[in-house]
């Protein structure tokens, strides 16, 4: 069953003039308040204080080094034959020792912190190569 449109009606159409609109009422002019005068702000004025002289403190005692470090070491026959027969503190002992691995180029060409041991120094460090941090560790073996 079709359902048929309706056909919309017509309607009559007349065009309505447009509605003329009422003149819009002036405002009152609106009272101008007074122009108010810019003045620039001035920075607050700094106070003077006067600088107190910094209390006397008593002077910072100078660090003294560890005497376990200081204390004078004789090396062994091995690691004599690198850094000399005089006993000496550890910290002279590792110091010789990195004057020889320089004095020999013995610093590996890749990677600086490893040290290609010599015929001298493999008999201190025990194997081919050392990384520098384990250089401290070998040398108190040799060291009494």
């Amino acid at each position: 069953m079709a359902t048929a449109k309706k056909a919309p009606a017509k309607k009559a159409a007349k065009k309505a003039a447009p509605a003329k609109k009422a003149p819009a009422k002036k405002a009152a002019p609106a009272k101008k308040a007074p122009a108010k005068k810019v003045v620039a702000k001035k920075a607050p004025a700094k106070k003077v204080v006067a600088k107190k002289a910094p209390a006397k403190k008593a002077p910072a005692k100078k660090r003294t080094p560890n005497a376990a470090f200081m204390k004078p070491l004789t090396p062994s026959a091995a690691l004599a034959a690198v850094i000399g027969n005089s006993p000496c503190p550890r910290t002279e002992v590792v110091s010789k020792l990195w004057t020889y691995i320089k004095k020999h180029n013995l610093q590996d060409k890749v990677n600086k912190r490893n040290i290609n041991a010599d015929d001298k120094l493999k008999a201190v460090f025990g194997k081919p190569q050392v990384t520098m941090f384990e250089l401290a560790g070998l040398i108190g073996k040799h060291l009494s």
